[in-house]
C-alpha cells in the first residue's frame, strides 16, 4: 500500500483543519495557523502535489486580489467499519467525513472473526464499486468491548476473537492503513466531529446497549488511559449478589442494564405475572427482545416501564462517579433502544443531578445523542484520518 499522509506538523495541522472546518481560503488558513505567507505557500502547494490538497475555486473577496479556495484532494476516501453482537455496518466518506455511502446486514460475530471481516470487506469493496473510488486512504473499525494493538482483548460480547489480528486482516484485504478501536471511543469521536460534542472540549459519550461503555474526551483529545482501557465501565460492580454477567462475575453494570439484563428482568417479569402484555409477547413468540420491551413501555405497562426506569437510574448512579470525577461539560448518551430514549433519560438525569455535587452539574446537560447509528462510521472515519493525517 502507498501512505499519503502530511511530512510535517505544519501540513498535518492544515489537513486537519481542512478535515473539521471543510474549505477554507489560504488567507483564512494563514491567519488561524499563524503562517507566514511564504510558509502557508510552501506547504499547501506541496499538499497538492501530494495529492492531499486541491484547489476550490476563488474564496469570496475581502478587499484587494482574491485568494484561492483549498479542500481536501478529491481522492481522499476512507471507509468505516462498525461490529456489533448481530450486526455489521460499513460506510465510504470523503476527507472532511461526509457519508458518502452506507450499508449494513445482520452478522453472526459469534461465529469468529474470519466470516465477518471478509463480509465486512465485500461489503466495502461494494460501496467502492458503487461510487468509483480507486484507492482507500484508510479504514477505522469499531468494535464491541476493550481493543489493545488493533485486536479485540477479553471480548465477551466477541466468542472467538481474542487477539485475532484485525487491524492487519483489515489492512491486507482492502490495501489501506487500518486502526481498530473499541466502540465507545468510535463513537466519541463521532459525536467530536459531528455531534454536539463537537462544541466542548470535554465531555463523556455513555453506550447503551448490548454491550456498555464509556468514551471520554478531555482537553479536546480521547483519553485512552495507559493500557487503552479507559471508560471500560460495563463491568463496574453494582452489587455481590446480582444477576450473573457474560463475564462470569455477579451485579456487573452490564448484567443489570445492557440489553440481555432487560430482557432477564422483562423474562421474569412475564412469568411472574406482572406484565400481560410482556407475558403475551412471550407466550407468542417464545422469547423477549428489547424493541418488546420498548413497546410494552410506551403503551404504558407499569412493569416494563418499572424495569426500564430502575435500570436507568443504576446507569445514573455509575455517572455520578464519573461526573464527579472527570467534570465534564456534557453528557451524551448514545444507544438508547427506540422509544426508550426519554424515559432513560428523565431518571438518569434525575440521579445525576440530585447525586452530584452543583459545582459539577451547574451547565452540565445531560442529553440523548441525535446522530444515531452515524455516530460510529463517522468515529470510524475519524479514527482513521487521525493517523493519516499525522506527519510522517
Amino acid at each position: 500500500m502507498t501512505l499519503v499522509r502530511p511530512e510535517n506538523p505544519q501540513q498535518a495541522r492544515l489537513v486537519r483543519l481542512l478535515r473539521d472546518d471543510g474549505p477554507r481560503s489560504r488567507v483564512e488558513l494563514g491567519d488561524i495557523l499563524g503562517l507566514s505567507r511564504s510558509t502557508l505557500t510552501t506547504e499547501l502547494d506541496r499538499l497538492v502535489a501530494r495529492g492531499l490538497v486541491e484547489t476550490a475555486g476563488q474564496a469570496a473577496s475581502r478587499g484587494g486580489r482574491r485568494s484561492s479556495l483549498l479542500r481536501l484532494a478529491g481522492r481522499v476516501r476512507f471507509a468505516s467499519v462498525v461490529v456489533a453482537a448481530d450486526r455489521i455496518s460499513v460506510a465510504l466518506t470523503d476527507g472532511e467525513l461526509n457519508v458518502l455511502a452506507e450499508t449494513g446486514e445482520p452478522a453472526d460475530v459469534r461465529g469468529g472473526p474470519e466470516p465477518v471481516i471478509a463480509r465486512a470487506v465485500e461489503l466495502v469493496e461494494k460501496l467502492r464499486a458503487e461510487l468509483g473510488v480507486a484507492e482507500l486512504t484508510g479504514v477505522g473499525i469499531a468494535l464491541p468491548g476493550p481493543v489493545d494493538g488493533g485486536a479485540s482483548v477479553a471480548p465477551a460480547v466477541l466468542p472467538g476473537w481474542q487477539r485475532f489480528p484485525v487491524r492487519d486482516a483489515f489492512a491486507t484485504e482492502l490495501g489501506c492503513p487500518a486502526l481498530v478501536d473499541n466502540d465507545a471511543n468510535v463513537l466519541a469521536l463521532g459525536e467530536q466531529h459531528a455531534g454536539i460534542g463537537r462544541t466542548f472540549d470535554d465531555f463523556l459519550y455513555l453506550k447503551l446497549g448490548t454491550a456498555i461503555g464509556c468514551g471520554l474526551v478531555l482537553s479536546g483529545s480521547l483519553y485512552r488511559g495507559a493500557t487503552s482501557s479507559a471508560g471500560d465501565i460495563a463491568h463496574l460492580p453494582l452489587g455481590e449478589d446480582g444477576p450473573v454477567c457474560a463475564c462470569g462475575e455477579f451485579g456487573c453494570l452490564e448484567a443489570y442494564c445492557g440489553d440481555a439484563g432487560l430482557i432477564r428482568a422483562a423474562s421474569a417479569a412475564a412469568r411472574g405475572g406482572r406484565s400481560e402484555l410482556l407475558a403475551a409477547r412471550l407466550a407468542e413468540t417464545g422469547t423477549l427482545t428489547v424493541p418488546d420491551i420498548a413497546s410494552a413501555a410506551t403503551a404504558g405497562d407499569p412493569a416494563a416501564q418499572a424495569l426500564v426506569r430502575d435500570a436507568a437510574r443504576r446507569v445514573g448512579r455509575v455517572l455520578v462517579g464519573l461526573v464527579s470525577f472527570f467534570n465534564p461539560g456534557i453528557v451524551v448518551i448514545g444507544g438508547a433502544p427506540d422509544g426508550l430514549g426519554h424515559i432513560l433519560l428523565s431518571e438518569i438525569r434525575g440521579v445525576v443531578y440530585r447525586r452530584s455535587a452543583p459545582l459539577a452539574t451547574g451547565t452540565m446537560p445531560v442529553v440523548l445523542s441525535d446522530l444515531a447509528d452515524r455516530a460510529a462510521l463517522v468515529g470510524a472515519a475519524r479514527l482513521a484520518s487521525d493517523h493519516v493525517f499525522t506527519s510522517g
